[in-house]
């Protein structure tokens, strides 16, 4: 079956479902509030929704601790709703992405249970196991700071189990092909329910050696397998993979013939972004831009600013990582694991100008982009929850009682209530009616992007100015060209830029009612406001501009 690749100019808006919509009035979002918000989504132009996991779990980590694949967690409904609310999203032209979380399970999960009842239990090698502590029982943590070790003695099973994440995320044996075939019969399941793929949690360790938990990330093979299950039973299915791995390693999980992971967020041009935005120094993005280059036809990156976690700086040098905190999280508060920043985008950056710069360069990067719901509107974080719960607070629908996203007295987050972020200050709501808003520029970007196919389909290279501060990219598909310009600079700057056109040429602003000529020695004049940005139309550059980043 020949592969549709829609997600080369698809616009991913992720959700969970727990922070949406609650519709029943229990304080917990819901399908049945999720599929009553579909035509917002719809009218503000996204076309795929990733969703966090929502199967049956205790819920100790996001529900990221799974302990039934193959159903729908009370809290937001039942499969009918699920199928419901599937049947809509398609009715609208929506695509569904779904989490894989099968790094590890729940330690309730009832392969688990089975598992620690004795060393001859069916599930036994569905996990890994040491009957001895293991010499690096606290290396490896997910989480330092707040996760003690990575593995734990359990006295029924009288052995250790091996975990990534926290003590209650037992890890499965990738290494045992049983635990791959219920992988894929997992895959099936949501298939056949219609979802366009998957988003797949924690693919390194997915990928690591189980033997005594060590070994190199060497088993790409399993996405192999993997992505032919896939196609097989759905040629346009997706896998999108979480993986923060350095750019010489990211070939691999894309596959050597881009037969491995379709899509992969890409964490390093995410972190030397914020480090551009944090001091306006665009070298250090254009290098990590050039690094990720993509190289195969199928195979595309996804650029995000914010997700469900915490700001992850860990590939940053300690001097970069600490001018990124000085900027945008100055305050221990503010920092996690020492590491990462737990603050929403517009808190974070401060102001309009700012917001908009940074999600304009996000858009126009080559690849899928992804929003994180609440951006839209600038919703910012509640610094008095634990963690990364800081970011994960309710949709703030409108001013009304527990800002319009549940009837309940109680709430399973604590909403923003303090502040210029406040939900009485930034919602819905109110954005919609005011033509100048956040969430209306938003929805015009979305459509500019999806009107630019070259950015998701063509070849790219970063145009050589003399002016650090400003980052110029070009991209050329089937005769037509993009210049997409933006300036980081909190002070306004006049570029002079030269296409090496032999004719004079015009270029249009997409946003703006703005054009630009010539001058007699072929040079564009283009004049950018602090923070400032311009999407530049031409018709032939593709002819004309070559790769040139000396």
């Amino acid at each position: 079956m020949i592969q549709d690749l829609w997600y080369k100019n698809a616009i991913i808006y992720s959700l969970d479902l727990e922070t949406f919509m609650d519709l029943n009035a229990d304080g917990v979002g819901d399908f049945e509030g999720l599929t009553r918000r579909l035509d917002y989504l719809q009218a503000m132009g996204v076309d795929t929704l990733w969703l966090a996991p929502f199967q049956p779990t205790p819920n100790r980590d996001n529900g990221y601790d799974i302990k039934d694949y193959y159903g729908v967690d009370h809290r937001h409904g039942s499969s009918g709703n699920f199928v419901e609310f599937m049947h809509q999203a398609k009715k609208r032209g929506l695509k569904v992405l779904i989490d894989l979380v099968v790094n590890h399970t729940s330690d309730e999960h009832e392969w688990f249970q089975d598992a620690r009842s004795s060393e001859d239990a069916l599930h036994r090698d569905w996990y890994v196991w040491s009957k001895k502590k293991p010499e690096d029982w606290d290396e490896g943590m997910v989480f330092p700071g707040v996760q003690e070790q990575t593995w734990t003695y359990d006295k029924k099973a009288k052995a250790y189990y091996h975990h990534h994440f926290f003590d209650f995320q037992p890890d499965l044996n990738m290494d045992n092909s049983e635990v791959r075939a219920e992988i894929r019969r997992i895959m099936g399941y949501w298939l056949e329910l219609g979802v366009s793929g998957f988003r797949v949690d924690a693919v390194p360790f997915m990928l690591q050696s189980t033997a005594g938990g060590k070994g190199e990330h060497t088993h790409f093979e399993y996405l192999r397998e993997f992505r032919r299950f896939l196609q097989w039973r759905k040629g346009d299915a997706i896998l999108l993979g979480e993986a923060n791995v350095m750019p010489k390693e990211s070939k691999k999980y894309f596959g050597d013939e881009g037969d491995g992971i379709h899509l992969m967020f890409n964490f390093y041009v995410n972190q030397y972004l914020f480090y551009a935005l944090a001091t306006s120094d665009t070298k250090p993005l254009s290098d990590a831009l050039e690094a990720t280059r993509s190289h195969f036809p199928t195979s595309q990156w996804a650029h995000f600013l914010r997700n469900h976690d915490e700001l992850d700086l860990g590939r940053l040098t300690d001097e970069e990582r600490q001018k990124v905190f000085d900027r945008f999280g100055p305050d221990e508060n503010m920092q996690l694991y020492g590491r990462g920043i737990r603050r929403r985008l517009s808190s974070m950056l401060g102001n309009r100008s700012h917001t908009e710069l940074a999600y304009s360069m996000m858009y126009s990067l080559p690849g899928t982009p992804v929003i994180r719901y609440g951006d839209e509107i600038g919703m910012g974080e509640n610094l008095s929850l634990n963690e990364r719960d800081a970011v994960r607070t309710p949709m703030q629908w409108s001013k009304d009682a527990q800002a319009g996203f549940s009837e309940a007295e109680k709430l399973v987050h604590e909403l923003v209530t303090d502040g210029p972020y406040a939900y009485k200050h930034i919602n819905v709501a109110d954005q919609r009616r005011e033509p100048g808003s956040l969430l209306n520029w938003m929805t015009s970007l979305i459509r500019l992007r999806k009107e630019c196919p070259e950015i998701g389909w063509g070849d790219w290279t970063v145009l050589k100015i003399d002016i650090q501060e400003v980052l110029v990219m070009c991209y050329c598909w089937q005769g037509s060209s993009l210049v997409i310009i933006h300036n980081f600079d909190e002070k306004a700057h006049e570029i002079h830029l030269d296409l090496k056109q032999e004719q004079t040429e015009k270029l249009t602003d997409l946003m703006q009612d703005y054009e630009s000529m010539q001058d007699k020695n072929g040079i564009h004049h283009i004049t950018l406001d602090a923070y400032g940005y311009r999407w530049l139309r031409a018709s032939d550059l593709s002819h004309t501009i070559h790769r040139d980043t000396e």
